[in-house]
């Protein structure tokens, strides 16, 4: 079972690139705390989140490809509503 995503046996969990754009705000506003920080380590934290903030981007890149292909070939998910899988197995 998954505790985030949508799955059928989640069916009130989340769209993955919802959760990733969730995440990527919550580091930018972790960000604006310290940007003014002087210190070299405030500094190499900021420089290591807009390292991550760039991979999660691609990553929500991917995950919206991803639903625009289930889309288009298998129609919008029915998860929410008890319904199947849109693809692999049951």
């Amino acid at each position: 079972m998954t505790h985030f995503l949508v799955s059928d046996e989640n069916p009130a969990g989340h769209m993955l690139e919802d959760l990733l754009v969730a995440l990527r705000r919550d580091i930018l506003l972790r960000c604006e705390k310290i940007i003014e920080d002087p210190r070299p380590e405030a500094k190499q934290v900021v420089a290591n989140n807009l390292q991550i903030l760039n991979l999660i981007t691609d990553a929500i890149g991917l995950a919206e490809d991803s639903t625009q292909v289930l889309d288009k070939a298998f129609g919008p998910s029915r998860a929410a509503d008890g319904g199947p899988p849109r693809i692999g197995s049951v």
